[in-house]
């Protein structure tokens, strides 16, 4: 669990709601039923509508990101590629075979694998980074659903409110469906613009940093794989790898 996200949302949340209360509001007052559906039915039917189908669904398997950060072990993979490398230079690409066996990293098995089949370096390199390349845009579209969300919100909150307006204005001589109508108002407002920047843009934000990461780890390993088919000095290679070291620790 990613404590600094879960701290980040409680803390915005508390700040919002307990600086209404010591205001002297009640909180209760926030929680308008028509209101929510309006803005958060509005906004879910605007985001899918405008998705394709495919990036809203793995935008949904996205969402486990938001608290649980993958982690990449810089100093692990560093000694691997070093080692690899230094296997590579003294037995030849096929003696990494075993390596592929026991590499759970998909990307990295590829790697292995069409460096043990001998393919063209430039052809390897190409390979990986549209690979790497195409995989990162893959999730950034899934990850723009959220910044959708963020947009559409606002917007929805302010047709609530105008229509808790309409809604006061055709009870006017009525006190209790006047003072309906008007809660109904301000609190979509605050539903949309709340959301959109308390939640659905901070978690879209959220997991584009972490796809960039995983982007930055793939680079990486594309390094290492290359040094590697160029024959290089693994103390060679575990000094290019160092520039890393500082966007994984």
């Amino acid at each position: 669990m990613d404590k600094l996200a879960l701290s980040g949302i409680i803390i915005a949340l508390a700040a919002v709601f307990g600086g209404y209360a010591v205001e002297g509001g009640g909180v209760s007052a926030l929680f308008q039923l028509p209101a929510f559906i309006i803005v958060f039915g509005g906004t879910l039917g605007a985001v899918m509508l405008q998705t394709p189908k495919a990036d809203f669904y793995h935008s949904i398997t996205l969402f486990p990101l938001i608290w649980k950060s993958p982690t990449y072990d810089f100093n692990l993979y560093k000694l691997k590629l070093c080692k690899w490398a230094d296997i590579a230079r003294q037995k030849g690409f096929l003696a990494l075979e075993h390596q592929v066996h026991i590499e759970n990293d998909p990307f990295v098995k590829k790697a292995l694998m069409m460096l043990i089949d001998g393919v063209d370096n430039d052809v390897l390199r190409d390979s990986l980074e549209l690979e790497a390349q195409l995989e990162s845009e893959h999730k950034n579209r899934a990850a723009n659903v959220y910044e959708s969300f963020g947009g559409f919100s606002p917007t929805i909150g302010i047709i609530g409110a105008v229509l808790g307006l309409i809604q006061a204005m055709a009870n006017i001589d009525d006190p209790s469906a006047l003072g309906q109508g008007i809660a109904t108002a301000f609190v979509a407002t605050i539903y949309g613009v709340g959301s959109a920047n308390l939640i659905f843009i901070p978690f879209g934000e959220k997991i584009k940093a972490h796809i960039d990461e995983e982007l930055l780890y793939r680079e990486m390993i594309i390094l290492g794989i290359m040094s590697t088919a160029n024959g290089e000095n693994p103390q060679n290679i575990s000094r290019k790898l160092e520039a890393y070291q500082r966007e994984f620790v």
